[in-house]
């Protein structure tokens, strides 16, 4: 799960105290801007265009073309984290990964407060299945802003994928107190469930969400599952028809197991039914 994180381009991009930053709907930009006297009213509005070009291109998922963008604002503006952290994003979106954790470093390096790099350079070293680094990224987040619903989630999931889902289970669970509407932690509430041997509560929880978030893909194949294994044919298969027509990589065991990161009971589970044992 990666965020994507603002850049205000209005104010001019170098940036100092960065600790004191602000987030608004998830997404985060450093504040307390310092104008240089260097840079012109010019260069400042040929930035804002680049930015609403990345941002327009990463809308439509071209990546490629967004990274772009953001390299030209790096060459303008090399000393503004927000643009380093940008481009490693995109480049995360590319499984660029190498080069997606050398741009976050650098983020890291000129804002070492700002929570953000943390949290990005986090999703990439899970990618590259470094979960042990991972984790302390974000620890480092949570040191920052203890308030962080997503370093709670991401945590959990590195922690699962460790093996360790009663510390999973407590993330996800920190992650839905700070931030009640956080779907995906819910969903990973109840996966770590099953997984940590409460079925019935994972199974009520399933249901909730499912009654809650009646597109939500995730839930409808989980719920699929447990509801096989429960001898529950005719509901499994309503459910699975849903999941399936919403999001259809739920087909690949392999994607669930490596990609999505599902516990392993719940992986048997889903095994079991797309297999018809």
């Amino acid at each position: 799960m990666i965020r994507w994180i603002l850049i205000l381009l209005t104010v001019v991009l170098i940036w100092s105290g960065a600790g004191n930053e602000f987030r608004t709907g998830g997404q985060s930009a450093w504040a307390e801007p310092v104008v240089s006297s260097s840079i012109t009213e010019q260069q400042i509005k040929q930035g804002e265009a680049l930015a609403q070009k990345a941002f327009e291109a990463t809308d439509k998922g071209d990546f490629p073309a967004a990274e772009q963008y953001w390299t030209q604002l790096i060459e303008q503006f090399p000393t503004n984290p927000a643009v380093w952290s940008n481009r490693g994003n995109c480049r995360v979106s590319q499984f660029k990964l190498d080069e997606a954790i050398a741009d976050f470093n650098k983020a890291i390096e000129l804002a070492p407060d700002s929570p953000d790099p943390y949290l990005n350079r986090g999703t990439a070293f899970e990618a590259q299945e470094r979960y042990s680094e991972a984790i302390a990224d974000y620890n480092q987040v949570l040191a920052l802003d203890p308030s962080d619903p997503m370093a709670y989630n991401n945590r959990g999931n590195a922690q699962g994928s460790l093996g360790h889902w009663q510390e999973a289970l407590a993330d996800y669970q920190k992650a839905i107190d700070i931030a009640p509407n956080f779907s995906f932690a819910q969903a990973n509430v109840a996966l770590a469930l099953y997984e940590t041997g409460h079925k019935e509560e994972a199974t009520r929880k399933m249901r909730s969400l499912v009654r809650k978030y009646p597109m939500f893909p995730d839930m409808r194949a989980a719920l699929t599952a447990v509801l096989w294994e429960q001898g529950k044919q005719g509901e499994a298969e309503s459910n699975w028809v849903a999941a399936v027509g919403i999001d259809n990589r739920y087909q690949d065991l392999d994607w669930v197991k490596n990609i999505r990161r599902w516990p392993p009971q719940m992986v048997a589970a889903l095994d079991k039914f797309l297999n018809l044992n």
